[in-house]
């Protein structure tokens, strides 16, 4: 039943942007009415969630990708579809976005897509999906950025350079469209950590240099790096804790990785990281070993 849901979505995309050539729209309405239909004829909503998203985000992507379309514009139409049709059918609809988004995300690399563009225009779809149903933008951001990490790692491409470059992407979406760089900040670091078993060398080269992307995408924005800068430690020491992973020693990595890009920006975005992202956070003394200037 599932992929035979993935196929009645994609055969709709298919026909509807052959049809319109419009995007974003085509695959809102799309999503959101096969999504709605999916789920009124199930007896329990909630058990019948998680697949039918899942399903439809691939179906989405695929659809566009058959037809040579815009990928990014088709993951954030399907966010935007997906917070629409579980808003109609009385679920919750914040719990959705992660799922959404990590396998609009990880379908688009699969179809030899950009997953960077993925990640960044389904963080705006996101938000505008969030506000189109006045749900709290802070928690749908964070979900929303977890999930586009994550969906990375689930095809093994979650290199230190794609993760950095997600990140990069996604404070760019958020910032697009006015959302919480901070919420996104947090996210990403969280879908990092919950793709670590344990914290190697190579692990924690990841969680400084993601660290270190999302300062330096803020500052490229005009954002405040500082609430950035602690935003991402603060993820990495929630997501440590999630995975039973050193603490500590991850939130190390954070600030050091965030602190070294502040020193590419000046001598003020340092003492601003490292008021911000040193110290003691979340119950957990977050230092760091080497000095940075600017």
């Amino acid at each position: 039943m599932p992929r035979e849901l993935a196929e009645k979505l994609k055969d709709s995309i298919v026909s509807t942007v052959r049809g319109t050539g419009e995007i974003v729209n085509a695959v809102t309405e799309t999503v959101s009415d096969t999504l709605v239909t999916a789920l009124q004829g199930t007896g329990s909503v909630g058990k019948a969630l998680t697949g039918a998203v899942a399903d439809v985000a691939s179906g989405a992507i695929e659809g566009t990708s058959q037809v040579g379309g815009d990928l990014g514009k088709a993951a954030k139409g399907a966010v935007i579809g997906v917070l629409q049709g579980t808003k109609r059918v009385g679920a919750e609809a914040v719990d959705t976005i992660g799922s959404t988004v990590q396998t609009l995300v990880k379908t688009t690399v699969e179809v030899g897509g950009d997953a960077g563009s993925a990640a960044r225009q389904a963080m705006e779809g996101t938000i505008e999906g969030a506000r189109s149903i006045k749900l709290a933008g802070v928690e749908a951001v964070t979900a929303a950025a977890a999930g586009a990490v994550q969906g990375v790692g689930r095809v093994g491409v979650s290199a230190t350079t794609t993760t950095a470059d997600v990140a990069r992407e996604l404070i760019s979406g958020a910032a697009n469209v006015g959302g919480d760089l901070g919420s996104a900040a947090k996210g990403t670091m969280l879908g990092v950590l919950r793709g670590t078993k344990e914290l190697t060398a190579q692990a924690t080269d990841t969680v400084g240099a993601t660290a270190g992307s999302l300062v330096r995408a803020t500052a490229g924005v005009g954002g405040d790096i500082a609430a950035t800068a602690r935003a991402a430690v603060d993820g990495t020491i929630q997501g440590a804790r999630e995975v039973g992973v050193d603490a500590a020693g991850a939130a190390s990595a954070a600030a050091t990785g965030a602190l070294a890009a502040a020193g590419d920006i000046s001598t003020a975005a340092v003492e601003q990281v490292e008021r911000a992202a040193t110290g003691v956070i979340s119950g957990v003394k977050v230092v760091v070993t080497s000095p940075f200037r600017g």
